[in-house]
């Protein structure tokens, strides 16, 4: 029989909505367990039961159906050969419904895809999880996120890895795991030959994680994806694993080091290797403090690169004197597509750099320049900058004080013909109805508008700059049905 295509989320199931759970101690099997639920839930899981034995991808987190009910469900996936991603995120599932999976993870071979984030699993439920999926030959991605793991159950997860030749993404965000579970990962690593993403973001690493989890990744060559973010690396734990990548016999697409306490001194490692890579395709730097100077680096590094698509320097400290550095380097990088310069304290004067380049210069498509001080006059540039350019397709000016007169700036640039421009974001600006006005206007004048998302939501408008902008929309799709969505 061919496989359903669609996927299947249960939260839209009436029947769920409501339901008292009510389930006594049980056992792994299924006739001791559905003899202690009240009908009703019994019928829900029933319900449940079908979705995964009907579609390729299920969605069942949120539920809380606990431990109890997971035995239940479980015994759906044993030979299953329909459902290939399937979650049970936050569920209230613990320890002992780990022990639902025996058995029956070892018979299927066709999921693919499975999220247990959000469940108070701890140690001894990841142990004995790992212990089952020695077995297992299907599961490609496992999804362990929030699940009270610690170093004792990083532990026994590198332990499977060492065994496991199936698995492709593992994640690990916001556990506890510290400098010893990062070393038993570390120590995996050099053996497994088949793990390509490995998120760890929101744990404990720290410089001496860093520095353990760096000996790993000089042996392995199955990695593509590394995502450290939230670790508090500092600027040596980057200078430890920046030199093992450098080492590194793979082709790392993706790098994560967001806010992990680097400064300028950890830039200059990341604009290092930037430069050599001929892989890198997305940097992540996010709310680190590298500055100008650190910006600088990054900058000098981009001239040279040309593989690099996405960057987020968001949250850096930038001001004017490094994104004009980031704006020069625009002139002859035309591979970036994606970048992200929110919260940072450029000022109008950064705003005019980058907008100056963006003119006639680079291939950027989404540009967010959300809460960085910009104002009017910073709006005025970048209203003269849309006129000319014809590449950026979503711009982000979220809180940046543009007011009507900002605003005012933006819409004459709107009544220009721009083919690109599709989604502009003008949120928390003390927009009031003059701005409104003058954008509604723009809108209509325009018989060729593009943009067809507008957000001026968290603005100051009555309902009289609302309904401005509703006839504008209206009027819109009269002209060319084309729908734009405006929030307010």
């Amino acid at each position: 029989m061919p496989k359903p295509s669609r996927s299947s989320s249960v939260e839209n199931k009436s029947p769920s909505q409501g339901v008292k759970w009510s389930f006594a101690a049980g056992t792994n099997l299924l006739s001791s367990v559905t003899a202690k639920i009240d009908r009703q839930s019994k019928l829900t899981l029933n319900e449940f039961a079908k979705e995964l034995r009907a579609f390729s991808s299920v969605d069942m987190s949120g539920r809380n159906f606990g431990d109890e009910g997971l035995f239940f469900l479980a015994e759906s996936l044993g030979y299953n050969q329909i459902v290939e991603e399937v979650s049970f995120a936050a569920n209230g599932i613990t320890a002992r419904g780990m022990e639902a999976f025996d058995g029956v993870l070892e018979a299927n071979t066709v999921l693919k895809t499975l999220d247990l984030s959000g469940n108070p699993i701890g140690d001894e439920g990841i142990k004995c999880l790992c212990d089952i999926l020695v077995n297992n030959t299907g599961i490609q991605k496992l999804q362990l996120n929030s699940v009270d793991l610690g170093d004792e159950g990083a532990k026994a997860i590198a332990e499977l890895l060492k065994k496991n030749s199936t698995l492709r993404a593992l994640e690990l965000n916001n556990n506890m795991i510290d400098y010893s579970g990062f070393t038993s990962l570390a120590g995996a690593l050099l053996e497994n030959k088949t793990i390509r993403n490995f998120h760890l973001n929101g744990n404990y690493g720290g410089a001496l994680g860093a520095n353990a989890l760096a000996k790993g990744l000089e042996g392995n060559k199955s990695l593509r994806e590394l995502h450290v973010h939230g670790n508090s690396i500092g600027d040596e734990g980057i200078r430890s694993l920046i030199s093992s990548l450098s080492s590194h016999k793979g082709r790392i697409t993706l790098l994560d080091f967001g806010n992990n306490s680097i400064t300028a001194k950890g830039a200059f490692h990341v604009a290092e290797y930037i430069k050599r890579s001929k892989n890198l395709l997305w940097v992540n730097l996010y709310m680190n403090d590298i500055g100008d100077e650190g910006a600088e680096k990054i900058a000098d590094a981009l001239k040279e690169n040309q593989t690099v698509t996405t960057i987020d320097l968001g949250g850096n400290n930038i001001r004017a004197k490094g994104v004009g550095a980031i704006a020069e380097a625009l002139k002859d990088n035309t591979v970036i597509k994606n970048l992200e310069l929110g919260y940072n304290p450029i000022g109008a004067d950064g705003a005019k750099a980058l907008s100056e380049v963006l003119k006639f210069h680079g291939n950027v498509k989404t540009l967010k320049l959300g809460w960085c001080q910009i104002g009017p006059k910073g709006a005025e540039f970048v209203a003269d900058m849309l006129r000319y350019n014809n590449t950026i397709s979503i711009l982000d000016l979220r809180a940046n004080g543009l007011r009507d007169e900002g605003a005012a700036y933006l819409a004459r640039s709107l009544k220009v013909v721009n083919e690109t421009l599709t989604s502009l974001d003008l949120g928390f600006n003390e927009i009031r109805d003059d701005g409104a006005f003058a954008i509604a206007q723009a809108l209509k004048a325009n018989d060729y508008v593009t943009v067809t998302s507008l957000n001026l939501a968290s603005n100051f408008l009555t309902k009289f700059g609302q309904s401005a902008l509703t006839d504008a929309r209206d009027h819109v799709y009269e002209m060319s049905e084309r729908e734009v969505n405006i929030f307010f």
